[in-house]
């Protein structure tokens, strides 16, 4: 039987681990080291190389070398990968999908993102086979918690390329709590601080005597160590230019040497109070020439204090969704090596009021989580129960362009989830399914994942049809939608995942940051959207009054009244719309009218009206 690793695909640097004797243990690559930094070089006949061999060759052949490719997971359309071989047919049949969606260029020739990830992978598998001497085909891969639909399926593509069956995608934090948690017996609440390369997540668990529950999930996707080294390396090249008029940032070798020396005066003073930078460079006539200066501590936490002020309002939100005051959390828990840097550390001591545990280091205990993962799952590990959350609601379109959420963010997943929603127009005849991730309320605020049309519904009146549109979700954060009508019993389903449309980073912003910052108008966009869907369900309704009665002696001012309704929801005038659909109930209740065609029919089994989609 073959070995299940567990593996921590990060943005900077990646990791491998395995259980020996049931214990989680770090795989070294063939260097001896176990961080793989994530970073593949193409050279001019194709070839590749990966890890440190990629970082060395990377001032040499900047062009062709890729960095922090996980910040471009997910930014596609997909196709499903069913039958496919690995490596050769799966990377065709990826550079064969439609959509504008993101690409690398290197030397005339395109690759994906999951292309590329899938190099980092392989080489990890490779490590892991040559070290213990098995062949590898399955392994648990790790995400950032805040990572969506898209992004998740990404990975699982990118594995696939590899070679290797992702048996499960588990968030990082949660894979952290399992390293830390593995002798804890009672329960405790624990909070995971993850400053990754390219992403921060908190996440919050209940863990101990065997049981490991996520609570609550927050995180900024476009915050992480890259960030910080970006911020110093910024610095040097403003200085240097100040100094010699040189301006180094459109020299991509340069950048590239400048970025590493920035990483590395990070890491010096995480330990010291000031770091002594040298920057080699070429001069205008071509003399090689030699740049120094000193950054202090306090002069790094400044250029850096407006993306230290970004994990605020996600610790903040992790603690608000699970329900919990900053004196409940029994312990904090760092991951990532940013964590090391001594204003973060700070930071959380004053959000949090307690000293952050480090007794794994924080660079390897993802990936030896998703090695205790991998084995709760091959049955090596046993009675320990890992119950996940969704970190971003999911749900539909309905009428008016409402986002109606069928799974809530922060639901225990696997999970189920259905509502009843109706015809909007007379014979309508089909239903489209426009599915979402977000948390605005308007739909055009979320993130389109899929569309698909529910064909030959029943024939009736607005209001009359009733269709169930279900969410399943899986423990990878893999959703299935199905969509049925209850009278005929016809259905349509499709499996999300392979065919969402690609994440900007837009996206992701706008489903973190917009859901707060636009309330007001997403109020007034809901008002107006009820407004709409009501005074059209009126119209519907008084027609069948006309049609079912005859409307004796009153035809001409029910027509008028409509013709009112009509005529304010063409201007998009609210509040003239409301009045207008008042004045056409009352007509309405005014003849007495028990049953108002319909419009509010109900199954008795149907607590409230359903939405119209």
């Amino acid at each position: 039987m073959s070995k299940t690793v567990g593996i921590d695909l990060g943005t900077t640097f990646s990791v491998v681990a395995h259980l020996n004797a049931g214990r989680p243990e770090v795989i070294p690559g063939k260097d001896g080291t176990a961080l793989t930094p994530s970073i593949v070089g193409i050279r001019k006949d194709g070839t590749r190389v990966v890890g440190r061999a990629a970082k060395l060759q990377a001032e040499a052949n900047p062009d062709g070398t890729v960095f922090s490719i996980k910040r471009r997971m997910g930014r596609r359309q997909y196709l499903d990968f069913s039958g496919l071989a690995p490596d050769v047919d799966a990377v065709r049949h990826i550079k064969r999908r439609m959509g504008t969606n993101y690409r690398i260029m290197i030397n005339g020739m395109e690759y994906t993102p999951e292309e590329i990830s899938a190099t980092i992978l392989k080489k990890l598998k490779d490590d892991a086979e040559g070290y213990l001497g098995e062949k590898i085909e399955k392994a648990v891969v790790t995400v950032p918690a805040y990572f969506n639909v898209s992004q998740r399926q990404a990975t699982i593509d990118a594995g696939i390329i590899a070679g290797l069956d992702v048996i499960r995608i588990i968030d990082e934090p949660t894979a952290a709590a399992l390293a830390y948690g593995l002798e804890i017996e009672d329960v405790q609440t624990v909070m995971v601080w993850d400053l990754g390369g390219g992403t921060f997540d908190v996440s919050i668990l209940e863990l101990g005597a065997g049981l490991f529950e996520v609570k609550a999930v927050s995180g900024d996707t476009l915050l992480g160590g890259d960030d910080y080294d970006q911020r110093i390396a910024g610095h040097l090249v403003s200085e240097l230019k100040m100094e010699t008029g040189i301006d180094l940032a459109g020299d991509a070798a340069a950048m590239i040497r400048i970025k590493d020396i920035a990483e590395r005066a990070k890491m010096e003073l995480a330990q010291s109070e000031v770091a002594a930078i040298d920057v080699p460079f070429t001069g205008d006539n071509g003399e090689d020439r030699r740049f120094e200066t000193f950054l202090t501590r306090a002069g790094f936490e400044e250029l850096t204090s407006d993306l230290l002020r970004r994990m605020i309002e996600p610790t903040e939100k992790a603690l608000k969704y699970a329900g919990l005051e900053p004196s409940e959390i029994d312990r904090v828990l760092l991951v990532g090596g940013s964590t090391r840097m001594p204003q973060v550390r700070r930071l959380l001591r004053e959000l949090i009021g307690k000293e952050p545990h480090v007794d794994i280091n924080p660079d390897t205990v993802v990936a030896m989580g998703a090695a205790i993962q991998a084995g709760i799952l091959t049955g090596q590990i046993k009675e320990k129960i890992l119950i996940d959350v969704i970190p971003i609601s999911l749900g539909i379109e309905a009428e008016g362009g409402v986002y109606a959420k069928i799974i809530e963010k922060n639901t225990v997943i696997p999970a189920s989830r259905s509502r009843i929603f109706t015809n909007s127009a007379d014979d309508q005849g089909a239903m489209n399914i426009h599915v979402l991730q977000g948390e605005r309320t308007s739909a055009a605020g979320n993130m389109t994942l899929a569309r698909f049309d529910l064909c030959g519904i029943s024939a009736g009146k607005r209001g009359d049809v009733f269709v169930e549109v279900r969410f399943d979700i899986n423990a990878d954060g893999i959703l299935n939608v199905s969509a049925k009508d209850l009278h005929t019993e016809i259905s349509s389903a499709l499996r999300v995942s392979p065919r969402f449309y690609g994440l900007t980073d837009d996206e992701i912003n706008r489903m973190k940051g917009e859901a707060q910052d636009c309330m007001e108008k997403d109020r007034t966009g809901l008002e107006q959207a009820k407004a709409v869907v009501t005074a059209r369900g009126m119209i519907s309704a008084a027609r069948r009054f006309i049609e079912e009665s005859g409307c004796p002696g009153s035809r001409k001012e029910f027509d008028a009244s409509i013709l009112k309704v009509e005529s304010a929801l063409a201007q998009g005038n609210r509040v003239l719309t409301e009045a207008m659909t008042d004045e056409l109930e009352r007509r309405i209740k005014a003849m007495d009218v028990a049953d108002r065609g319909g419009f509010e029919k109900m199954p008795d089994d149907r607590p409230s009206p359903p939405d119209p989609a």
